[in-house]
């Protein structure tokens, strides 16, 4: 621990995790509380935060659960409100909700558009409209959103609403960091690849590879130049970064997390 967020408040969103293992929220929650950030870990189940709290107190952490649906303006608002009270005004925001599901344009049902929008999209909005204000009247703050490469290229599956979402969390944190960095604010995007979190487990191997998780891993891992599986922890190192006065003259950019993948023209 080097202290690098000491005396701040994070609110880290998406801080649970599908199963065992380092998710891009988990991995950030505990990072964030071993640099000395008082952490409002937030997920929409309980349980998920569980594994998460666990490995901040084994680090001498600080973090406090909050459950909160953040496709839910009025739930929204309760956990900033939640967060002042217990832990004080956040000065750093973490988005990280969010998940593809499959689908093209021709085929994908207007629902599960809506339901990625809000989930990936809409989410991070709510989120910045609450605490934003807080961050205006303190004159400093750091906003680092979850993106993924599917906002900037091709990733090799059609799911064309995450894929939407995702490079509208980039232009929403461009226009978010420019507006307020006479504010003191910093907004910057963390880009994840394909990374082996227990989302990988959980779920996209049910979708593709006939559920065979080696098979799927084996398949992503050839798409990237360093020919190494990345995983949470490399998405928070990113986050922790952007999030810090090491990044005080960071604003309206990305820092792509992929081992080289969108940087492949095939």
């Amino acid at each position: 621990m080097t202290g690098r967020l000491a005396g701040r408040v994070a609110v880290v969103t998406g801080a649970g995790s599908v199963g065992p293992g380092w998710g891009n929220g988990r991995a950030a929650a505990v990072r964030f509380a071993e640099e000395g950030a008082r952490v409002l870990a937030v997920d929409l189940r309980e349980e998920a935060l569980a594994e998460t709290l666990a490995a901040v107190a084994e680090r001498g952490g600080t973090a406090r659960p909050h459950v909160c649906d953040v496709t839910d303006a009025d739930a929204v608002a309760a956990m900033v409100r939640a967060c002042v009270e217990e832990l004080g005004t956040p000065d750093v925001l973490l988005n990280n909700v969010g998940g593809s599901r499959h689908g093209g344009a021709a085929e994908m049902t207007e629902q599960l558009w809506h339901e990625q929008l809000d989930a990936n999209l809409t989410s991070t909005f709510l989120t910045c409209r609450a605490v934003l204000p807080l961050m205006v009247q303190a004159g400093r703050g750091a906003v680092v959103n979850t993106s993924s490469t599917s906002g900037i290229r091709w990733t090799g599956a059609a799911q064309v609403a995450y894929s939407a979402a995702k490079a509208g969390v980039i232009a929403f944190t461009r226009a978010v960091a420019v507006q307020h960095a006479p504010d003191g604010i910093r907004a910057n995007t963390v880009v994840p690849g394909q990374l082996h979190t227990p989302m990988v487990e959980a779920r996209l191997a049910g979708q593709r590879a006939g559920g065979d998780v080696e098979a799927l891993l084996a398949q992503r891992q050839a798409r990237i130049p360093l020919r190494v599986s990345g995983d949470g922890r490399d998405t928070a190192a990113a986050a922790l970064f952007l999030a810090s006065d090491e990044a005080r003259f960071i604003t309206g950019t990305e820092l792509v997390v992929d081992g080289g993948m969108s940087a492949r023209c095939d």
